[in-house]
Protein backbone atom coordinates (compact mmCIF):
# COMPACT_ATOMS: atom_id res chain seq x y z
CA UNK A 1 0.00 0.00 0.00
CA UNK A 2 1.08 3.09 -0.84
CA UNK A 3 1.99 5.65 1.87
CA UNK A 4 -1.14 8.16 2.66
CA UNK A 5 -0.12 11.82 1.45
CA UNK A 6 -1.97 14.46 2.07
CA UNK A 7 -2.56 17.33 -1.26
CA UNK A 8 -4.74 19.91 -2.84
CA UNK A 9 -6.38 16.89 -5.04
CA UNK A 10 -9.61 15.71 -5.41
CA UNK A 11 -10.30 12.01 -6.27
CA UNK A 12 -13.69 10.12 -6.98
CA UNK A 13 -14.02 6.72 -7.10
CA UNK A 14 -16.10 4.80 -9.81
CA UNK A 15 -17.41 1.62 -9.53
CA UNK A 16 -18.43 -0.80 -12.35
CA UNK A 17 -20.61 -3.88 -12.17
CA UNK A 18 -20.00 -6.43 -14.65
CA UNK A 19 -21.43 -10.33 -14.98
CA UNK A 20 -19.22 -12.29 -12.38
CA UNK A 21 -17.62 -9.37 -10.35
CA UNK A 22 -17.74 -5.72 -8.96
CA UNK A 23 -14.34 -3.32 -9.43
CA UNK A 24 -14.04 0.19 -8.29
CA UNK A 25 -11.09 2.59 -9.28
CA UNK A 26 -9.79 5.50 -7.06
CA UNK A 27 -9.77 8.48 -9.94
CA UNK A 28 -7.37 11.67 -9.96
CA UNK A 29 -10.03 14.15 -11.07
CA UNK A 30 -7.57 16.87 -12.32
CA UNK A 31 -6.00 13.92 -14.86
CA UNK A 32 -7.73 10.99 -14.73
CA UNK A 33 -5.11 8.85 -13.03
CA UNK A 34 -5.90 5.72 -11.61
CA UNK A 35 -4.28 5.47 -7.97
CA UNK A 36 -5.80 2.51 -6.92
CA UNK A 37 -8.17 -0.54 -7.63
CA UNK A 38 -9.63 -3.97 -6.03
CA UNK A 39 -12.56 -6.66 -7.26
CA UNK A 40 -14.78 -8.45 -5.61
CA UNK A 41 -16.20 -11.39 -7.55
CA UNK A 42 -19.81 -11.78 -6.66
CA UNK A 43 -20.22 -14.44 -4.01
CA UNK A 44 -23.50 -15.93 -5.77
CA UNK A 45 -21.79 -15.47 -9.39
CA UNK A 46 -24.36 -16.24 -11.76
CA UNK A 47 -27.28 -19.01 -11.13
CA UNK A 48 -27.79 -20.29 -14.61
CA UNK A 49 -28.42 -23.99 -13.53
CA UNK A 50 -29.36 -23.99 -10.20
CA UNK A 51 -31.04 -21.46 -7.75
CA UNK A 52 -28.45 -20.98 -4.96
CA UNK A 53 -31.21 -21.07 -1.71
CA UNK A 54 -32.59 -24.44 -2.46
CA UNK A 55 -30.49 -26.23 -5.28
CA UNK A 56 -33.70 -26.17 -7.17
CA UNK A 57 -32.92 -26.79 -11.01
CA UNK A 58 -33.69 -23.91 -13.19
CA UNK A 59 -35.18 -23.41 -16.90
CA UNK A 60 -32.64 -22.75 -20.23
CA UNK A 61 -31.93 -19.82 -20.70
CA UNK A 62 -32.31 -18.12 -16.91
CA UNK A 63 -29.05 -16.25 -15.63
CA UNK A 64 -30.00 -15.07 -12.05
CA UNK A 65 -28.02 -13.09 -9.48
CA UNK A 66 -28.19 -11.88 -5.93
CA UNK A 67 -28.56 -8.41 -4.73
CA UNK A 68 -26.99 -8.36 -1.82
CA UNK A 69 -23.33 -9.72 -3.65
CA UNK A 70 -24.07 -5.54 -5.25
CA UNK A 71 -23.69 -4.35 -2.10
CA UNK A 72 -20.79 -6.27 -0.88
CA UNK A 73 -18.62 -4.97 -3.82
CA UNK A 74 -19.40 -1.55 -2.16
CA UNK A 75 -17.74 -2.85 1.25
CA UNK A 76 -15.26 -4.79 0.06
CA UNK A 77 -13.83 -3.56 -2.90
CA UNK A 78 -14.32 0.32 -2.81
CA UNK A 79 -12.51 0.71 0.95
CA UNK A 80 -9.82 -1.78 -0.85
CA UNK A 81 -9.42 0.74 -3.47
CA UNK A 82 -9.23 3.76 -1.76
CA UNK A 83 -6.41 2.17 0.64
CA UNK A 84 -4.50 0.59 -2.49
CA UNK A 85 -4.68 4.09 -4.05
CA UNK A 86 -2.87 5.43 -0.76
CA UNK A 87 -4.98 8.80 -0.54
CA UNK A 88 -6.80 10.08 2.32
CA UNK A 89 -10.85 9.23 2.04
CA UNK A 90 -11.69 12.60 2.96
CA UNK A 91 -10.29 14.09 -0.85
CA UNK A 92 -13.21 11.68 -2.43
CA UNK A 93 -15.75 14.07 -3.80
CA UNK A 94 -17.86 11.52 -5.73
CA UNK A 95 -19.08 7.92 -6.32
CA UNK A 96 -20.76 6.76 -9.77
CA UNK A 97 -21.27 3.30 -10.48
CA UNK A 98 -22.51 1.84 -13.83
CA UNK A 99 -23.76 -1.48 -14.30
CA UNK A 100 -25.14 -4.46 -16.55
CA UNK A 101 -28.19 -3.92 -19.05
CA UNK A 102 -30.97 -4.57 -18.79
CA UNK A 103 -30.46 -6.27 -15.26
CA UNK A 104 -33.90 -5.42 -13.37
CA UNK A 105 -35.03 -6.93 -10.13
CA UNK A 106 -38.95 -7.08 -8.03
CA UNK A 107 -38.47 -4.88 -5.43
CA UNK A 108 -40.93 -3.15 -2.87
CA UNK A 109 -41.59 0.62 -2.14
CA UNK A 110 -38.51 0.86 0.06
CA UNK A 111 -36.26 -0.81 -2.34
CA UNK A 112 -36.13 -4.01 -0.66
CA UNK A 113 -35.53 -7.26 -2.78
CA UNK A 114 -38.32 -9.59 -3.10
CA UNK A 115 -35.61 -12.62 -3.03
CA UNK A 116 -34.55 -10.81 0.21
CA UNK A 117 -37.75 -11.69 1.83
CA UNK A 118 -38.18 -15.25 3.40
CA UNK A 119 -41.39 -16.08 1.99
CA UNK A 120 -39.96 -15.53 -1.85
CA UNK A 121 -36.23 -16.84 -1.31
CA UNK A 122 -37.11 -19.86 -2.87
CA UNK A 123 -38.92 -18.00 -6.12
CA UNK A 124 -36.54 -17.66 -8.91
CA UNK A 125 -38.79 -14.63 -10.42
CA UNK A 126 -37.76 -12.58 -7.01
CA UNK A 127 -34.07 -12.35 -7.86
CA UNK A 128 -32.15 -10.12 -9.64
CA UNK A 129 -32.62 -11.54 -14.34
CA UNK A 130 -29.37 -10.62 -15.50
CA UNK A 131 -28.73 -9.00 -18.77
CA UNK A 132 -28.48 -12.96 -20.11
CA UNK A 133 -31.27 -13.99 -18.94
CA UNK A 134 -33.30 -15.20 -22.61
CA UNK A 135 -35.84 -16.97 -21.15
CA UNK A 136 -38.40 -14.04 -21.96
CA UNK A 137 -37.80 -14.84 -25.91
CA UNK A 138 -41.67 -15.90 -26.04
CA UNK A 139 -42.66 -12.68 -24.78
CA UNK A 140 -40.29 -10.75 -26.55
CA UNK A 141 -41.67 -12.41 -30.04
CA UNK A 142 -45.24 -11.33 -28.90
CA UNK A 143 -44.05 -8.16 -28.06
CA UNK A 144 -42.31 -7.68 -31.82
CA UNK A 145 -45.38 -8.79 -33.26
CA UNK A 146 -48.11 -6.94 -31.65
CA UNK A 147 -45.61 -3.75 -32.16
CA UNK A 148 -45.37 -4.48 -35.99
CA UNK A 149 -48.92 -5.31 -36.75
CA UNK A 150 -49.89 -1.77 -34.83
CA UNK A 151 -46.86 0.25 -36.39
CA UNK A 152 -45.85 0.80 -33.20
CA UNK A 153 -43.65 4.48 -33.17
CA UNK A 154 -41.15 3.30 -31.13
CA UNK A 155 -39.82 0.48 -32.72
CA UNK A 156 -37.85 1.53 -35.04
CA UNK A 157 -36.34 3.37 -32.50
CA UNK A 158 -35.20 -0.36 -31.46
CA UNK A 159 -34.04 -1.84 -35.18
CA UNK A 160 -37.45 -2.91 -35.57
CA UNK A 161 -36.98 -5.51 -32.17
CA UNK A 162 -37.10 -5.29 -28.98
CA UNK A 163 -35.22 -7.79 -26.87
CA UNK A 164 -36.29 -11.04 -24.44
CA UNK A 165 -32.93 -9.30 -22.61
CA UNK A 166 -34.73 -6.02 -21.90
CA UNK A 167 -37.17 -4.85 -18.98
CA UNK A 168 -40.68 -5.28 -20.55
CA UNK A 169 -39.95 -8.85 -21.47
CA UNK A 170 -38.97 -10.05 -18.44
CA UNK A 171 -41.77 -8.35 -16.92
CA UNK A 172 -44.32 -10.05 -18.90
CA UNK A 173 -42.31 -13.08 -18.29
CA UNK A 174 -42.96 -12.69 -14.50
CA UNK A 175 -46.26 -11.18 -14.76
CA UNK A 176 -47.60 -14.50 -16.36
CA UNK A 177 -45.50 -17.41 -14.84
CA UNK A 178 -45.46 -15.90 -11.15
CA UNK A 179 -48.17 -13.32 -10.94
CA UNK A 180 -47.84 -13.28 -7.20
CA UNK A 181 -45.02 -12.00 -7.11
CA UNK A 182 -45.41 -9.38 -10.24
CA UNK A 183 -48.30 -8.22 -7.54
CA UNK A 184 -46.47 -8.25 -4.67
CA UNK A 185 -43.60 -5.82 -6.42
CA UNK A 186 -43.69 -2.12 -6.10
CA UNK A 187 -40.81 -1.45 -7.98
CA UNK A 188 -39.63 -2.95 -11.35
CA UNK A 189 -35.91 -1.36 -11.26
CA UNK A 190 -32.72 -1.28 -12.70
CA UNK A 191 -29.63 -2.95 -10.99
CA UNK A 192 -28.21 0.30 -12.07
CA UNK A 193 -30.79 2.49 -10.57
CA UNK A 194 -30.67 0.02 -7.19
CA UNK A 195 -26.90 0.58 -6.28
CA UNK A 196 -27.69 3.93 -6.54
CA UNK A 197 -30.47 3.99 -4.49
CA UNK A 198 -28.59 2.06 -1.82
CA UNK A 199 -25.92 4.61 -1.75
CA UNK A 200 -27.87 7.72 -1.99
CA UNK A 201 -31.41 6.66 -0.05
CA UNK A 202 -33.03 8.00 -3.18
CA UNK A 203 -34.48 6.18 -6.39
CA UNK A 204 -33.54 7.90 -9.30
CA UNK A 205 -34.26 6.37 -12.88
CA UNK A 206 -31.13 6.71 -15.12
CA UNK A 207 -32.30 7.74 -18.52
CA UNK A 208 -29.54 5.42 -20.68
CA UNK A 209 -31.51 2.44 -19.21
CA UNK A 210 -35.10 3.86 -19.39
CA UNK A 211 -34.15 4.83 -23.04
CA UNK A 212 -32.08 1.78 -24.25
CA UNK A 213 -34.02 -1.06 -22.41
CA UNK A 214 -37.27 0.46 -21.02
CA UNK A 215 -38.88 1.48 -24.11
CA UNK A 216 -38.68 5.18 -22.58
CA UNK A 217 -39.06 7.52 -25.95
CA UNK A 218 -39.93 11.29 -26.61
CA UNK A 219 -41.05 11.33 -23.18
CA UNK A 220 -43.56 8.01 -23.08
CA UNK A 221 -43.40 4.33 -22.61
CA UNK A 222 -45.93 1.92 -24.68
CA UNK A 223 -49.48 2.73 -24.36
CA UNK A 224 -51.72 1.06 -21.58
CA UNK A 225 -53.73 0.26 -24.62
CA UNK A 226 -50.96 -1.84 -26.18
CA UNK A 227 -49.65 -3.66 -22.93
CA UNK A 228 -53.10 -4.82 -22.61
CA UNK A 229 -53.38 -6.10 -25.67
CA UNK A 230 -50.30 -8.25 -24.88
CA UNK A 231 -52.25 -9.64 -21.35
CA UNK A 232 -55.02 -7.38 -19.79
CA UNK A 233 -52.74 -7.85 -16.40
CA UNK A 234 -49.95 -5.88 -17.88
CA UNK A 235 -51.75 -2.98 -19.12
CA UNK A 236 -50.31 -0.77 -16.37
CA UNK A 237 -46.89 -2.01 -16.24
CA UNK A 238 -45.67 1.01 -17.42
CA UNK A 239 -47.44 3.62 -15.14
CA UNK A 240 -47.05 0.60 -11.99
CA UNK A 241 -43.76 -0.63 -11.73
CA UNK A 242 -41.78 1.20 -14.15
CA UNK A 243 -42.45 4.79 -14.64
CA UNK A 244 -40.28 7.26 -12.09
CA UNK A 245 -38.28 10.35 -11.89
CA UNK A 246 -35.44 10.53 -14.83
CA UNK A 247 -32.13 11.73 -13.90
CA UNK A 248 -29.72 12.70 -16.56
CA UNK A 249 -26.29 11.60 -17.41
CA UNK A 250 -23.90 13.37 -15.06
CA UNK A 251 -26.52 14.60 -12.73
CA UNK A 252 -26.33 13.81 -8.97
CA UNK A 253 -28.95 11.13 -7.90
CA UNK A 254 -28.20 12.57 -4.46
CA UNK A 255 -25.20 12.21 -1.45
CA UNK A 256 -23.76 9.51 0.20
CA UNK A 257 -25.86 8.15 3.18
CA UNK A 258 -24.30 7.81 6.62
CA UNK A 259 -25.19 3.45 6.09
CA UNK A 260 -23.21 3.66 2.51
CA UNK A 261 -20.72 5.95 3.95
CA UNK A 262 -19.93 3.31 6.34
CA UNK A 263 -19.62 0.47 4.19
CA UNK A 264 -17.43 2.42 1.25
CA UNK A 265 -14.95 4.45 4.51
CA UNK A 266 -16.34 7.68 2.26
CA UNK A 267 -17.64 10.87 3.53
CA UNK A 268 -21.31 11.04 3.66
CA UNK A 269 -22.49 13.70 1.84
CA UNK A 270 -20.43 13.37 -1.33
CA UNK A 271 -22.26 13.39 -4.42
CA UNK A 272 -23.65 9.93 -5.93
CA UNK A 273 -24.27 10.29 -9.66
CA UNK A 274 -26.91 9.18 -11.22
CA UNK A 275 -26.67 5.55 -12.71
CA UNK A 276 -25.12 4.14 -16.01
CA UNK A 277 -24.59 1.37 -18.05
CA UNK A 278 -21.33 -0.09 -18.73
CA UNK A 279 -20.94 0.45 -22.41
CA UNK A 280 -22.22 3.73 -22.57
CA UNK A 281 -20.47 5.33 -19.52
CA UNK A 282 -16.71 3.96 -21.15
CA UNK A 283 -17.62 6.38 -24.10
CA UNK A 284 -15.91 9.38 -22.76
CA UNK A 285 -13.23 7.22 -20.89
CA UNK A 286 -12.09 6.30 -24.12
CA UNK A 287 -12.38 9.87 -25.40
CA UNK A 288 -15.01 8.95 -27.91
CA UNK A 289 -17.47 11.87 -27.58
CA UNK A 290 -17.60 12.75 -31.25
CA UNK A 291 -20.25 11.23 -34.13
CA UNK A 292 -18.56 8.26 -35.92
CA UNK A 293 -16.14 6.80 -33.18
CA UNK A 294 -17.75 3.50 -32.32
CA UNK A 295 -16.78 1.94 -29.34
CA UNK A 296 -16.94 -1.95 -28.68
CA UNK A 297 -16.74 -2.61 -24.86
CA UNK A 298 -15.22 -6.25 -25.51
CA UNK A 299 -15.48 -8.86 -22.83
CA UNK A 300 -17.84 -12.03 -22.21
CA UNK A 301 -19.75 -10.32 -25.03
CA UNK A 302 -19.63 -7.23 -26.73
CA UNK A 303 -21.83 -3.59 -26.53
CA UNK A 304 -20.91 -1.10 -29.33
CA UNK A 305 -21.93 2.23 -28.92
CA UNK A 306 -21.78 5.65 -30.73
CA UNK A 307 -22.78 9.17 -31.14
CA UNK A 308 -24.48 10.52 -34.02
CA UNK A 309 -25.83 14.38 -35.15
CA UNK A 310 -28.36 12.46 -37.28
CA UNK A 311 -31.45 10.36 -36.03
CA UNK A 312 -31.87 7.36 -38.47
CA UNK A 313 -33.47 4.03 -38.12
CA UNK A 314 -30.44 1.37 -38.07
CA UNK A 315 -31.72 -2.80 -38.41
CA UNK A 316 -31.02 -4.41 -35.60
CA UNK A 317 -29.82 -1.95 -33.55
CA UNK A 318 -30.56 -2.20 -29.24
CA UNK A 319 -31.34 1.31 -29.55
CA UNK A 320 -31.39 5.48 -30.43
CA UNK A 321 -31.52 7.67 -27.41
CA UNK A 322 -31.13 11.05 -27.39
CA UNK A 323 -28.82 12.28 -25.07
CA UNK A 324 -28.17 8.19 -24.69
CA UNK A 325 -24.69 9.12 -23.94
CA UNK A 326 -23.09 12.71 -24.32
CA UNK A 327 -25.66 14.96 -24.24
CA UNK A 328 -26.86 17.23 -27.47
CA UNK A 329 -25.91 13.63 -29.30
CA UNK A 330 -27.75 10.68 -30.29
CA UNK A 331 -26.44 7.80 -28.73
CA UNK A 332 -26.66 4.27 -31.01
CA UNK A 333 -26.02 0.75 -29.42
CA UNK A 334 -26.11 -1.94 -30.74
CA UNK A 335 -24.26 -5.64 -29.69
CA UNK A 336 -23.13 -9.35 -29.56
CA UNK A 337 -24.68 -11.58 -27.19
CA UNK A 338 -21.28 -13.64 -27.09
CA UNK A 339 -17.58 -12.90 -27.42
CA UNK A 340 -15.20 -13.70 -24.72
CA UNK A 341 -17.93 -16.66 -23.17
CA UNK A 342 -17.28 -17.94 -26.59
CA UNK A 343 -14.03 -18.03 -26.57
CA UNK A 344 -13.91 -19.33 -23.05
CA UNK A 345 -16.84 -22.38 -23.05
CA UNK A 346 -14.67 -23.26 -26.27
CA UNK A 347 -11.43 -23.59 -23.94
CA UNK A 348 -13.48 -25.02 -21.35
CA UNK A 349 -14.93 -27.91 -23.07
CA UNK A 350 -14.07 -28.76 -26.53
CA UNK A 351 -9.81 -28.36 -26.10
CA UNK A 352 -7.92 -31.30 -24.96
CA UNK A 353 -5.91 -31.90 -22.35
CA UNK A 354 -2.69 -32.06 -23.72
CA UNK A 355 -2.79 -28.45 -24.93
CA UNK A 356 -3.50 -27.49 -21.54
CA UNK A 357 -0.67 -29.29 -20.19
CA UNK A 358 1.61 -27.73 -22.73
CA UNK A 359 0.31 -24.21 -22.00
CA UNK A 360 0.83 -24.63 -18.37
CA UNK A 361 4.47 -25.68 -18.72
CA UNK A 362 5.56 -22.87 -21.29
CA UNK A 363 3.92 -20.43 -18.25
CA UNK A 364 0.88 -19.79 -20.38
CA UNK A 365 -2.80 -19.16 -20.12
CA UNK A 366 -4.92 -21.84 -22.42
CA UNK A 367 -5.91 -18.25 -24.36
CA UNK A 368 -2.20 -17.35 -24.69
CA UNK A 369 -1.34 -20.46 -25.96
CA UNK A 370 -3.86 -21.66 -28.69
CA UNK A 371 -3.26 -17.68 -29.90
CA UNK A 372 0.60 -18.80 -30.34
CA UNK A 373 -0.07 -22.19 -32.39
CA UNK A 374 -2.52 -20.25 -34.91
CA UNK A 375 -0.77 -16.28 -35.27
CA UNK A 376 1.44 -16.91 -38.11
CA UNK A 377 -1.28 -19.45 -40.26
CA UNK A 378 -2.08 -17.72 -43.36
CA UNK A 379 -5.85 -16.63 -43.74
CA UNK A 380 -8.12 -19.47 -44.55
CA UNK A 381 -5.83 -21.99 -44.22
CA UNK A 382 -7.75 -23.48 -41.61
CA UNK A 383 -10.55 -23.85 -43.79
CA UNK A 384 -13.24 -22.71 -41.57
CA UNK A 385 -16.16 -19.96 -40.61
CA UNK A 386 -18.16 -20.20 -37.66
CA UNK A 387 -21.45 -18.40 -37.02
CA UNK A 388 -20.68 -16.87 -33.33
CA UNK A 389 -24.26 -17.22 -32.22
CA UNK A 390 -23.56 -19.26 -28.87
CA UNK A 391 -25.72 -17.10 -26.87
CA UNK A 392 -27.80 -16.22 -29.62
CA UNK A 393 -27.60 -12.58 -31.97
CA UNK A 394 -27.99 -9.11 -30.49
CA UNK A 395 -26.99 -7.70 -33.65
CA UNK A 396 -28.38 -7.65 -36.33
CA UNK A 397 -30.92 -9.90 -35.98
CA UNK A 398 -31.74 -10.06 -32.48
CA UNK A 399 -32.89 -13.54 -32.04
CA UNK A 400 -31.78 -15.11 -28.83
CA UNK A 401 -32.60 -18.55 -30.27
CA UNK A 402 -29.51 -18.56 -32.93
CA UNK A 403 -26.83 -21.00 -32.08
CA UNK A 404 -23.15 -21.28 -32.82
CA UNK A 405 -21.91 -23.42 -35.27
CA UNK A 406 -18.32 -24.33 -37.01
CA UNK A 407 -18.38 -25.37 -40.61
CA UNK A 408 -15.52 -27.31 -42.61
CA UNK A 409 -14.04 -29.20 -40.14
CA UNK A 410 -12.19 -32.59 -40.67
CA UNK A 411 -10.05 -34.85 -39.33
CA UNK A 412 -7.09 -33.38 -39.68
CA UNK A 413 -8.59 -29.98 -37.85
CA UNK A 414 -6.64 -29.34 -35.08
CA UNK A 415 -8.49 -27.71 -31.56
CA UNK A 416 -6.33 -24.17 -32.34
CA UNK A 417 -8.03 -24.10 -36.03
CA UNK A 418 -11.17 -23.65 -34.12
CA UNK A 419 -10.10 -21.40 -31.79
CA UNK A 420 -9.37 -18.64 -34.47
CA UNK A 421 -12.82 -19.58 -36.50
CA UNK A 422 -14.30 -18.24 -33.12
CA UNK A 423 -11.80 -15.37 -32.95
CA UNK A 424 -12.58 -14.64 -37.40
CA UNK A 425 -16.40 -15.24 -36.13
CA UNK A 426 -17.22 -12.63 -33.52
CA UNK A 427 -14.94 -10.04 -35.64
CA UNK A 428 -17.71 -10.77 -39.20
CA UNK A 429 -20.09 -10.22 -36.54
CA UNK A 430 -18.27 -6.54 -35.26
CA UNK A 431 -18.05 -6.10 -39.59
CA UNK A 432 -21.97 -7.02 -39.96
CA UNK A 433 -22.81 -4.40 -37.64
CA UNK A 434 -20.17 -1.61 -38.67
CA UNK A 435 -21.75 -2.16 -42.57
CA UNK A 436 -25.26 -1.85 -40.99
CA UNK A 437 -24.69 1.04 -39.54
CA UNK A 438 -22.89 2.59 -42.74
CA UNK A 439 -25.66 2.03 -44.49
CA UNK A 440 -28.18 3.46 -42.71
CA UNK A 441 -26.67 6.92 -42.74
CA UNK A 442 -24.81 6.48 -39.44
CA UNK A 443 -21.27 5.99 -40.77
CA UNK A 444 -18.59 4.89 -38.72
CA UNK A 445 -15.44 6.69 -38.36
CA UNK A 446 -12.96 4.96 -36.01
CA UNK A 447 -13.52 1.64 -34.29
CA UNK A 448 -12.08 1.97 -30.25
CA UNK A 449 -11.86 -0.76 -28.35
CA UNK A 450 -12.25 -1.13 -24.73
CA UNK A 451 -12.33 -4.18 -22.05
CA UNK A 452 -10.70 -7.19 -21.22
CA UNK A 453 -10.25 -8.69 -24.41
CA UNK A 454 -7.64 -6.01 -26.37
CA UNK A 455 -4.87 -7.31 -24.11
CA UNK A 456 -5.04 -10.09 -27.03
CA UNK A 457 -2.50 -8.18 -29.90
CA UNK A 458 -3.58 -11.02 -32.55
CA UNK A 459 -7.42 -10.87 -32.22
CA UNK A 460 -6.88 -7.02 -32.44
CA UNK A 461 -5.22 -7.59 -35.45
CA UNK A 462 -8.13 -9.71 -36.68
CA UNK A 463 -10.28 -7.23 -36.11
CA UNK A 464 -8.75 -4.36 -37.81
CA UNK A 465 -8.50 -6.77 -40.86
CA UNK A 466 -11.53 -7.81 -41.34
CA UNK A 467 -13.46 -4.37 -40.53
CA UNK A 468 -10.74 -2.72 -42.44
CA UNK A 469 -10.65 -0.07 -40.01
CA UNK A 470 -7.57 1.28 -37.86
CA UNK A 471 -8.01 0.02 -34.15
CA UNK A 472 -7.81 2.45 -31.15
CA UNK A 473 -7.84 1.05 -27.96
CA UNK A 474 -8.39 2.70 -24.53
CA UNK A 475 -5.61 3.04 -22.08
CA UNK A 476 -7.01 2.18 -19.33
CA UNK A 477 -7.87 -1.37 -18.02
CA UNK A 478 -11.03 -0.30 -15.98
CA UNK A 479 -12.60 1.89 -18.82
CA UNK A 480 -16.27 1.71 -17.16
CA UNK A 481 -15.06 2.07 -14.08
CA UNK A 482 -13.19 5.19 -15.48
CA UNK A 483 -15.91 5.95 -17.24
CA UNK A 484 -18.17 5.95 -13.92
CA UNK A 485 -15.48 8.12 -12.11
CA UNK A 486 -15.76 10.77 -15.03
CA UNK A 487 -19.58 11.23 -14.52
CA UNK A 488 -18.97 11.15 -10.50
CA UNK A 489 -16.61 13.93 -11.48
CA UNK A 490 -19.48 15.78 -13.45
CA UNK A 491 -22.05 14.93 -10.53
CA UNK A 492 -19.65 16.85 -7.68
CA UNK A 493 -19.01 19.68 -10.32
CA UNK A 494 -15.38 19.20 -10.67
CA UNK A 495 -16.60 19.90 -14.29
CA UNK A 496 -19.13 21.68 -16.56
CA UNK A 497 -20.48 18.51 -18.60
CA UNK A 498 -19.25 14.90 -19.28
CA UNK A 499 -17.88 15.77 -22.73
CA UNK A 500 -15.61 18.18 -20.75
CA UNK A 501 -14.24 15.70 -18.31
CA UNK A 502 -14.28 12.76 -20.91
CA UNK A 503 -11.47 15.19 -22.58
CA UNK A 504 -8.92 15.92 -18.95
CA UNK A 505 -10.00 12.41 -18.09
CA UNK A 506 -9.93 9.98 -20.47
CA UNK A 507 -7.26 8.17 -22.25
CA UNK A 508 -7.02 6.60 -25.94
CA UNK A 509 -4.30 5.11 -27.82
CA UNK A 510 -5.11 6.18 -31.54
CA UNK A 511 -4.52 3.60 -34.45
CA UNK A 512 -2.60 1.04 -32.38
CA UNK A 513 -3.40 -1.80 -35.16
CA UNK A 514 -3.99 -1.22 -38.94
CA UNK A 515 -5.20 -3.39 -41.42
CA UNK A 516 -2.83 -5.72 -43.61
CA UNK A 517 -4.10 -5.02 -46.92
CA UNK A 518 -3.04 -8.75 -48.06
CA UNK A 519 -5.11 -10.67 -44.61
CA UNK A 520 -8.07 -8.17 -45.08
CA UNK A 521 -8.14 -9.39 -49.07
CA UNK A 522 -8.05 -13.08 -48.00
CA UNK A 523 -10.94 -12.12 -44.82
CA UNK A 524 -13.41 -11.16 -47.88
CA UNK A 525 -13.82 -14.41 -49.07
CA UNK A 526 -13.97 -15.70 -45.84
CA UNK A 527 -16.66 -13.00 -45.31
CA UNK A 528 -18.31 -13.53 -47.71
CA UNK A 529 -19.16 -17.22 -46.70
CA UNK A 530 -19.78 -16.24 -43.26
CA UNK A 531 -22.92 -13.42 -45.13
CA UNK A 532 -24.06 -16.36 -46.57
CA UNK A 533 -24.97 -18.26 -43.99
CA UNK A 534 -25.71 -15.79 -41.87
CA UNK A 535 -28.88 -14.94 -43.67
CA UNK A 536 -29.61 -18.33 -44.06
CA UNK A 537 -29.80 -19.20 -40.92
CA UNK A 538 -30.82 -16.07 -39.36
CA UNK A 539 -32.92 -15.06 -41.69
CA UNK A 540 -35.51 -17.66 -42.36
CA UNK A 541 -33.70 -19.46 -44.53
CA UNK A 542 -33.34 -22.66 -42.73
CA UNK A 543 -35.16 -22.21 -39.03
CA UNK A 544 -33.28 -25.39 -37.82
CA UNK A 545 -31.53 -23.66 -35.16
CA UNK A 546 -35.09 -22.62 -33.57
CA UNK A 547 -36.41 -26.06 -33.87
CA UNK A 548 -33.44 -27.19 -32.00
CA UNK A 549 -33.60 -24.72 -29.14
CA UNK A 550 -37.56 -25.66 -28.74
CA UNK A 551 -36.57 -29.74 -29.06
CA UNK A 552 -33.98 -28.96 -26.26
CA UNK A 553 -36.44 -26.93 -24.17
CA UNK A 554 -39.43 -29.66 -24.50
CA UNK A 555 -36.95 -32.42 -23.52
CA UNK A 556 -35.81 -30.63 -20.70
CA UNK A 557 -39.26 -29.53 -18.99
Amino acid sequence: MAPITRSVEQYVVGVDYGTLSGRAVVVRVSDGAELGSATLDYPHAVMDTVLAATGAALPPEWALQVPSDYVDVLKSAVPAAVKNAGIDPTDVIGIATDFTASTPLPVLRDGTPLSELPEFADRPHAYVKLWKHHAAQGQADRINQLATSRDESWLPRYGGFISSEWEFAKGLQLLEEDPELYHRMDHWVEAADWIVWQLSGTYVRNACTAGYKGILQDGAYPSTDFLGALNPDFASFADDKVAHEIGQLGDAAGTLTAEAAAWTGLPEGIAVAVGNVDAHVTAPAAQAVEPGQMVAIMGTSTCHVMNSDVLAEVPGMCGVVDGGIISGLYGYEAGQSGVGDIFAWYVKNQVPARYHEVAEAAGLSIHEHLTELVRDQPVGAHGLVALDWHNGNRSVLVDTNLSGVVFGTTLTTRAEEIYRALFEATAFGARRIVETFNASGVPVTEFIVAGGLLKNSFLMQVYSDILRLPISTIASEQGPALGSAIHAAVAAGAYEDVRAAGRAMGKLNRAVYVPNSAAADAYDALYAEYTLLHDYFGQGGNDVMHRLKTIKREARA
